[in-house]
């Protein structure tokens, strides 16, 4: 859920970011949803790792980058070329390997 809950505060960030200036983006409605999503996701998190150990919490939070990548791609037509994918594969099977090893 703290995964889950960031990845929507980090698209209403960058949603927000289209506004002119960065005054305005401070104060965007986008912006400050997506700061208040950052803020329960880290609360989320420390929840987490009252039941997780750090050493696989923290490094499964990296399943955020691939969603990141894929939300980019999709939402705001970023590309995603081999090195990208790679590196998104790479990530997945270190998640993988982490939550089973």
């Amino acid at each position: 859920m703290a995964v889950a809950t960031a990845m929507v505060g980090q698209t209403l960030l960058k949603a927000g970011a289209s506004a002119p200036t960065f005054i305005e983006q401070l104060f965007d409605m986008r912006t400050l949803i997506g700061l208040a999503l950052y803020a329960a996701s880290a609360l989320l998190y420390i929840v987490a790792l009252r039941k997780i150990p750090m050493s696989v919490a923290l490094p499964s939070t990296a399943v955020s980058y691939v969603v990141a990548a894929v939300i980019g791609h999709y939402l705001f037509a970023e590309s995603l070329g081999v090195p990208k994918v790679t590196g998104i594969g790479m990530i997945c099977l270190g998640v993988i390997m982490l939550a089973f090893g």
